[in-house]
């Protein structure tokens, strides 16, 4: 298993993998309908959504989790 020091970096692939498979699929299926090449073309969209969004939400989640923990208040 991975070692628990690595749980933020983790996150941020598993999320960014899952976030980008999932919202390039929906993206390229509203904007092209199922076309011919479809799954290449939406294996090439997620790629590059993948590749943005990885270091993006490796930057963002700890500002994220800090933001809500201002929001949420202790019980």
């Amino acid at each position: 298993m991975i070692h628990p020091k690595y749980q933020q970096i983790v996150f941020a692939f598993v999320m960014s993998f899952t976030m980008s498979f999932i919202m390039s699929f929906v993206i390229t299926a509203f904007n092209l309908g199922w076309v011919d090449g479809f799954v290449a073309l939406w294996l090439k969209a997620w790629v590059f959504a993948f590749v943005i969004a990885f270091p993006t939400i490796t930057m963002v989640a700890p500002l994220v989790k800090k933001a809500v923990g201002f929001l949420i208040k202790a019980a």
